[in-house]
């Protein structure tokens, strides 16, 4: 971030400052408003007692309990929903000490999860009442020596990918997250939306290995041509398969680029005019190197359209974004810049510690009618909000646009999407809150918004009544059809050889 082009987000920082700062001036509201467990325990403690034996004098691995920092800090999520108050933490530090911690999970029997950025909103997937484990210690940066590839560890955030990748000097980069604070594991093991996906595709159609441990504790390394059946479901299947400790990414070059971000003047007119080139530019765009996400998100009584866009070259090709840089705007942070500079541009990391949930639609394209039902949606949400007290709700609807050929660049099959044959981009839905007694309010207000911009789609004849949702953005309660779709049953016939035992079914997600 460069303070000297950031300028402050008048009606944004309004709303996130106050709670921002109660959410995290004491980490114990992690575990008073956490879920706890109303079951039997002794499978947890029983586990968390041999780790705490079994890393004792471990100098790459370590145990924790509270009320100790690491613990604390292994617990914490981007949304104070999705945390879970465990028995204990554990944090690997090696392939070899990530299959010790599954044998005894195994043997025990006890509820756990997998942390990597802890950015996953729905509760339960990363987080558990059992063993917490945190990849905090996978942080590997390593290029190959022609820098074609780079090994990427499982417990880094983007952010510090971009910017060990910046700092080597190699003039590269990956297909990686577009917002700060995203974790390198799950998002790429879900599928990867990037900045970069209209040129290269998904995350996963660059991944060229995966270093997996096993469920029966067997270190692999898995390619394409070693294991075929298991590069297929790692590409978008989660942790249904073991723990992922290592990605190796293709590289691609990177010179600076174009873009940030705008908080648009909060006026009809303003509006109106962004909601036209939006649509214009989701409708016409066919250059691969020029993306934008436009938020419509809601406050009480208030609206908010903000723009991320990027170009991939120091300069845009003239009038490309002008119809979006035009309309007035209360805040604006547009250069020529680092890529990570404008990852960092957004100010998304500051609704850490409220509640919350993403939902998604998978749209064909975006017409005017549906980006006027967003709109709509977002000044109806503004005026229900009204009944909470100030700044402690927030509703948002992200329009994420990429080019026709967004899954043309892989021509091998992959868990998601489970269909190519057309491009879908996923709407986001992000809504979230400060007092748990609204979890069900919310939950309902989300997926009930989904379905009237689906139907509006349908409407037109898009046909995405029954279109694969993205796993990353899909609310907790989606059937896993609507994710994978006809690749379930070979999905499922992969885990059961690979899983007989079900260990990985003691850890939440997605579960084939």
């Amino acid at each position: 971030m460069r303070s000297s082009q950031r300028l402050l987000l008048p009606v944004l920082a309004l709303f996130l400052t106050a709670p921002f700062e109660v959410a995290f001036a004491n980490s114990n509201l992690i575990r008073e408003n956490a879920p706890r467990s109303t079951t039997d325990t002794s499978s947890a403690k029983n586990a968390c007692a041999a780790l705490a034996k079994t890393f004792e004098n471990s100098t790459t691995s370590g145990v924790f309990f509270a009320p100790s920092a690491n613990f604390e800090a292994d617990l914490l999520h981007y949304m104070n929903s999705s945390a879970q108050v465990a028995t204990c933490s554990v944090e690997p530090g090696t392939p070899q000490d990530v299959a010790k911690v599954l044998q005894i999970i195994r043997s025990s029997r006890s509820p756990f999860a997998v942390k990597g950025g802890g950015h996953a909103t729905n509760p339960g997937f990363s987080s558990t009442t059992g063993v917490q484990i945190a990849m905090t210690r996978f942080n590997e940066v390593n290029l190959s020596p022609s820098n074609a590839t780079v090994d990427i560890g499982t417990g880094l955030i983007w952010d510090d990918v971009y910017a060990s990748l910046e700092a080597s000097g190699c003039n590269c980069n990956v297909v990686g997250g577009r917002v700060s604070g995203v974790g390198v594991a799950g998002f790429s093991l879900g599928g990867g939306y990037s900045w970069k996906s209209s040129q290269f595709g998904l995350t996963i159609d660059t991944i060229k290995a995966y270093e997996l441990v096993l469920p029966n504790s067997t270190i692999t390394t898995v390619t394409a041509t070693s294991h075929p059946d298991l590069f297929f479901g790692l590409r978008g299947g989660f942790n249904n398969f073991g723990i992922v400790t290592k990605l190796t990414l293709r590289t691609f070059p990177q010179t600076e680029v174009f873009g940030g971000f705008i908080q648009y003047l909060p006026e009809p007119n303003v509006t109106e005019a962004v909601m036209a080139a939006t649509t214009a530019f989701c409708l016409n765009n066919t250059d691969p190197k020029a993306q934008i996400i436009v938020g419509f998100s809601a406050l009480a009584e208030q609206t908010i359209v903000t723009l991320s866009f990027l170009y991939d070259a120091p300069t845009p090709p003239p009038g490309l974004f002008d119809a979006l840089l035009a309309p007035p705007a209360i805040a604006t942070d547009v250069s020529t810049r680092s890529f990570s500079s404008l990852v960092a541009s957004s100010p998304v990391t500051q609704m850490e510690g409220f509640r919350g949930r993403y939902e998604t639609v998978s749209i064909a394209s975006y017409t005017e009618n549906v980006v006027n039902v967003i709109s709509n949606l977002t000044q109806s949400w503004a005026q229900n909000l009204t009944q909470f007290p100030a700044n402690t709700t927030f509703v948002s609807f992200d329009i994420e646009s990429f080019t026709s050929a967004l899954f043309t660049h892989s021509t091998s099959p992959s868990a998601y999407p489970p269909d190519r044959s057309r491009p879908l981009f996923p709407l986001n839905l992000d809504f979230a809150w400060l007092d748990p007694t609204l979890d069900d309010f919310f939950h309902s207000g989300i997926i009930q918004s989904a379905e009237t911009i689906a139907n509006t789609a349908d409407a037109e004849g898009q046909n995405i009544g029954n279109a694969e949702l993205y796993g990353n953005y899909a609310v907790d309660g989606t059937p896993i059809e609507r994710i994978y779709g006809a690749n379930l049953p070979r999905l499922k016939a992969i885990k059961a050889a690979i899983d007989p035992e079900g260990v990985m079914n003691l850890a939440g997600g997605w579960k084939f």
